[in-house]
């Protein structure tokens, strides 16, 4: 398998990265030794999962891991779980693709904790509590797919215009580093894919969360909370029947 810091060293140490076209370089590296690789994609919701999807499972066998203990109310990671694995489903429908669906357990308390003891609660969003929450998550992936013989592990959270793709990648090589797996660099929204994202949901009618998961950054956004809790049972209540 491709190490991405074979290429990220040859690159002039004082240039941004674009990480779209490292991904480019690994996959055109799969493709001259003739390998499809395994990869564990971590997906914070089914929306970033739609064109990452379609981009990698053209290269590769993608397996989704929902792993977002960070996400509140509980109503609402339920939701979004069972959106992301029906998703899943109807992808796999569409296109005869093979993409299987894991999902870590729920958690939040040790979310909580770690974002308290850090002393992060009043970060704005995009801030040192995003970072930490970015670690977490990827940390938890990086694990699974070591324990479970992956190739690789990435995450679909760069798709999102709202988050810190070259902060996500650099955590991701951070990590790679504890673990015998490599991360696979990735900036999926260049090249339209955020578009893309856009018109998958509306042909898959996928449900499109208005923020991002955590009470904190909710709070500060001025979610109503008690509206989201009240939805998401309801559409909980729906799937029971």
């Amino acid at each position: 398998m491709i190490n991405l810091t074979e290429i990220t060293e040859k690159m002039s140490p004082n240039q941004k990265i674009n990480y779209d076209r490292v991904l480019q370089k690994v996959i055109a590296e799969w493709e001259k030794s003739a390998i499809r690789p395994t990869i564990l994609l971590h997906s914070c919701c089914a929306p970033c999962s739609t064109y990452s999807l379609e981009y990698l499972t053209q290269y590769a066998d993608v397996t989704i891991f929902f792993a977002n203990s960070n996400i509140h109310p509980r109503s609402e990671y339920h939701r979004r779980e069972i959106v992301q694995q029906k998703f899943v489903e109807d992808f796999n429908k569409q296109t005869k693709n093979q993409v299987q669906f894991l999902s870590a357990p729920y958690e939040p308390n040790k979310f909580i904790k770690m974002v308290q003891e850090k002393e992060l609660t009043e970060e704005p969003e995009g801030g040192k509590r995003c970072s930490a929450c970015f670690q977490m998550r990827l940390d938890i992936v990086a694990e699974k797919a070591q324990e479970l013989g992956y190739d690789y592990f990435g995450s679909a959270l760069t798709l999102s215009p709202k988050k810190n793709s070259q902060l996500i990648n650099e955590i991701g090589i951070d990590i790679q580093k504890f673990y015998a797996i490599n991360y696979l660099p990735s900036d999926f929204k260049k090249n339209n894919g955020y578009k893309r994202s856009i018109e998958l949901c509306k042909e898959y009618d996928v449900y499109r969360q208005c923020y991002c998961g955590c009470m904190f950054a909710a709070t500060k956004q001025g979610i109503d909370l008690k509206s989201v809790n009240k939805e998401a049972k309801e559409f909980l209540a729906e799937q029971e029947k």
